[in-house]
């Protein structure tokens, strides 16, 4: 008998055909999302991951504007739960990133979305969902991801 264990990864893909359709995807994660969660995301410049997170920020009820954190690292959101909104890519390495403060934000009391994320390569949250977008086309992404925990 083969067991199926809630805590083994899984891979997904979706296709999105627009900035929107990546939005309602994020906006579909939030609906799920617990408090604890960090999803990484990798991909190029334009590939859409601050349009994912700004599904996320909808699904929690959070209303500001949102943008890429690139030059302040950090914004922090509220909705029906804490987002912690992180940007790696002016960071080289995990040396930086920790220089930078910004370990706490792998343990979060509601949910930490990390752009460039490739840039730390240390241990993975607990509860993280690896994302990487690819752009397929003008508008068309190809999107990847893996839970390592439900």
């Amino acid at each position: 008998m083969i067991k199926a264990h809630a805590l083994l990864p899984f891979m997904a893909t979706t296709i999105s055909t627009s900035p929107e359709a990546t939005q309602a995807l994020g906006e579909s994660w939030a609906a799920d999302a617990k408090s604890g969660w960090v999803i990484g995301l990798e991909g190029d410049l334009g590939a859409g991951k601050t349009q994912l997170v700004k599904g996320i920020a909808r699904g929690l009820g959070i209303t500001d504007p949102i943008t890429s954190p690139t030059f302040t690292l950090v914004c922090e959101y509220e909705g029906r739960m804490p987002l912690a909104h992180l940007d790696f890519y002016r960071l080289e390495n995990d040396e930086h990133i920790l220089a930078a403060g910004l370990e706490p934000y792998f343990a979060p009391e509601g949910i930490t979305v990390i752009e460039w994320v490739n840039r730390w390569t240390g241990p993975r949250p607990a509860h993280y969902r690896h994302v990487t977008i690819i752009q397929t086309g003008e508008t068309e992404r190809r999107i990847e991801y893996e839970n390592s925990s439900a």
